[in-house]
């Protein structure tokens, strides 16, 4: 049961995480994208019906980061090209997302999903209690380990990061010091883009093999909540993704062993826990602010 359960959460913990960890690079850099739900969501279309199409997960998983990647270069192109309202054109992105991802999908609800399969590691993976969590989960719950160690490398032990830090604390010093400002921001905004199709695909092949409209179901959102509720580190976002995960397989749990409580109820605890945690950080402002980029969200024009 012990297993069982630190099996369902991490799984439903890392697309939070994969995601989260996407629009951190992003808003390190000074771009606010709320379109993480159209890109998750476009992500898991895509990578169900190539996946389904082909017969292999790997190659549907390979598509779904694709399709985040090219959602977040046409969020790219209004923001950081045409100059565009950031928040505005998020929020159009993610329509925009969830209703092409239903016309694409259509034809493909009902159909049987193609699953990636976990890894088994021979004794390794049949240890008693954490041997199927530490050595028997999917591959992308590994990548997604790696991917946040990767993230705490490059932001904090490489001159890249250090830029890429520096354009989003300060675009305009940046740019006078001749940081291609624009080019680190298009970078940052695909690695969102391709993280957040990644954690779509993760839901459509690993967490529920099939394709149901609005699959995402929120998590985009909850993804955004874990920025500000890491303020902006990534090892705090591991353990938001997790916190957040154990809530969400709680309430499933909570009704399999049926606990008096309405379902109705027990489904919004992910998103109550969210509005409760968001309020809770709001009301300490220098925690707010401590790791804010002081650019985020501000337009960015060359003047030479």
């Amino acid at each position: 049961m012990f297993e069982a359960i630190l099996l369902t959460v991490a799984t439903a913990a890392t697309p939070l995480l994969i995601a989260a960890l996407g629009e951190l690079v992003v808003e390190r850099s000074g771009v606010l994208n709320l379109g993480v739900e159209g890109m998750m969501v476009m992500g898991a279309v895509a990578g169900f019906a190539v996946a389904q199409t082909t017969g292999s997960a790997w190659l549907g998983m390979f598509a779904a980061i694709l399709a985040g990647a090219a959602f977040s270069l046409l969020f790219g192109f209004f923001t950081l090209t045409l100059i565009t309202n950031q928040v505005a054109t998020g929020l159009a992105l993610t329509l925009l997302g969830l209703g092409a991802s239903a016309m694409i999908g259509e034809s493909f609800v009902g159909l049987p999903g193609v699953k990636m399969e976990s890894l088994y590691i021979p004794v390794l993976t049949d240890l008693p209690y954490v041997g199927k969590f530490l050595f028997g989960q999917d591959p992308i719950f590994y990548i997604s380990i790696l991917l946040a160690i990767g993230v705490v490398w490059f932001l904090f032990k490489t001159r890249a990061g250090l830029t890429l830090r520096a354009v989003g604390d300060n675009h305009t010093s940046a740019h006078a010091l001749g940081v291609p400002v624009v080019r680190i921001r298009y970078l940052a905004v695909l690695f969102g883009g391709a993280c957040a199709g990644l954690a779509g695909g993760q839901l459509s092949l690993v967490y529920v093999p099939q394709w149901v409209e609005n699959m995402t179901a929120g998590r985009g959102w909850i993804a955004l909540a874990l920025v500000v509720f890491a303020s902006w580190r990534p090892w705090r976002i591991v353990a938001g993704a997790y916190l957040f995960g154990a809530v969400s397989i709680g309430q499933l749990h909570a009704q399999a062993l049926g606990i008096g409580i309405p379902s109705q109820f027990m489904s919004s605890l992910p998103y109550l826990a969210t509005i409760i945690v968001l309020v809770l950080i709001s009301r300490n402002k220098r925690l707010t602010l401590m790791n804010t980029p002081t650019s985020l969200g501000k337009p960015f024009v060359p003047d030479r």
